[in-house]
């Protein structure tokens, strides 16, 4: 099938994206959200009737409207066979990041994938074929160590320094060898948002290693306001770029990560065909049927949404990094994680999320799950409704 007859087809379904403006100009994020019978992995890990999940990075929010009514549109069409890709939403989300970052992405670049980041991520590296070891912080994304694990991969973690506004990029040439970096960035579990001129640093180290640096990005589109995310792909030197990888997705950003599905930004062509290679060996193509269904809604329609998102993640953080004061470790200007010393909470480093959840029935993620790095610290998610958060800042009391 060709672009062409492919937007012939579309048009017969381009509506199927379009949605009303929500009646709810606040989107209930100060309401009570139920999510009992939904399979919630979040509430899963809730050890006992009455505990706050605040472990897994998932909001205890309602999504936007627009993904919503999309797949029940989408739904109601009772074709569900194969899909193919829809080449008009490369130029979809190389304009949502003109219009949210300012950043100039080439619509050749993007790779639309019926997958979440962490497969993608997983296939990259297969499609990267380094031998060398792989590098990337701690404390960082714990995913990051159980990739390379599974791949079979060589890896070092090098340890992030500490500054006064939280955490700080390495700086200076990379060990060698090194066959790729990988990134959180923002970075998970602090919230920090990496400054540009640091970001563009170590792209140029890991370029004069012949590394590539792999930004995950999931987090990107949830900066708060008044700071402004740095995309890898476009933040590196021009001379640096074939090298850099950008992978993000609407799951974090739009609270649909349930329905897996990604997009990469890869400049160097050749990078783009070995990676197209290795997905297609593993049954995955560009595409999917509802994963472009929630893509094309959340870019088209979601920025209101969004929007009203972040002015609710910001109070939240302002109002618990107010009352944990110097127990948070970084305060986070991106996402909604809070990453916390236990020590300075008053609990047994050794033991911090037991003790937290026994005190004051508050699940946390524990600070070993980031690496080395992360030993003695716990990571809280405060993307809740306002009424669990303010039962959270009451529990808070019992420290």
């Amino acid at each position: 099938m060709t672009d062409d007859s492919f937007q012939r087809t579309d048009d017969r379904f381009r509506n199927l994206s379009s949605v009303r403006d929500s009646p709810d100009p606040d989107f209930g994020f100060d309401a009570p959200f139920d999510r009992t019978g939904t399979g919630s992995s979040k509430w899963a890990r809730a050890d006992a009737p009455g505990v706050i999940p605040m472990g897994l990075a998932d909001m205890d929010l309602p999504g936007p409207p627009a993904v919503a009514e999309a797949l029940e549109r989408r739904a109601r069409h009772r074709a569900y066979g194969y899909t193919v890709c829809d080449p008009a939403s490369r130029v979809l989300v190389a304009d949502w990041y003109r219009t949210r970052h300012g950043a100039a992405v080439d619509p050749d670049w993007v790779l639309l994938l019926p997958c979440g980041p962490r497969t993608a991520l997983r296939v990259l590296l297969e499609a990267v074929r380094t031998r060398a070891p792989v590098l990337f912080p701690t404390p960082d994304w714990g995913g990051f160590a159980q990739l390379c694990r599974a791949a079979g991969l060589p890896y070092r973690e090098l340890p992030l320094r500490p500054g006064p506004d939280g955490y700080r990029l390495p700086t200076g040439p990379l060990p060698r060898p090194t066959g790729a970096v990988l990134l959180s960035n923002p970075h998970n579990p602090s919230g920090t948002v990496w400054p540009t001129d640091s970001l563009r640093t170590l792209a140029a180290s890991a370029a004069e290693s012949g590394a590539l640096l792999v930004s995950d990005e999931v987090h990107g589109d949830l900066t708060h306001p008044g700071s402004a995310h740095p995309v890898a792909v476009t933040t590196a030197d021009p001379a640096h770029r074939p090298l850099v990888v950008t992978l993000n997705s609407v799951g974090k950003t739009f609270n649909c990560s349930g329905i897996p599905s990604s997009f990469a930004l890869v400049p160097d062509p050749g990078l783009r065909a070995r990676f197209t290679e290795a997905l297609a060996g593993y049954g995955l193509w560009e595409g999917g049927l509802l994963e472009q269904t929630v893509q094309r809604a959340a870019l088209r329609e979601g920025g209101p949404w969004l929007d009203a998102l972040l002015t609710h993640l910001a109070g939240a953080r302002t109002r618990l990094t107010d009352r944990l004061g110097p127990a948070v470790l970084s305060s986070p200007r991106a996402s909604y994680l809070l990453w916390l010393d236990a020590v300075a909470l008053g609990l047994p480093p050794a033991d911090a999320r037991r003790a937290l959840l026994a005190r004051c029935g508050l699940e946390a993620s524990d600070g070993a799950e980031f690496g080395p790095g992360g030993r003695g610290s716990l990571r809280l998610n405060y993307a809740l409704p306002g009424p669990v958060l303010a039962a959270v800042l009451e529990r808070l009391e019992r420290l």
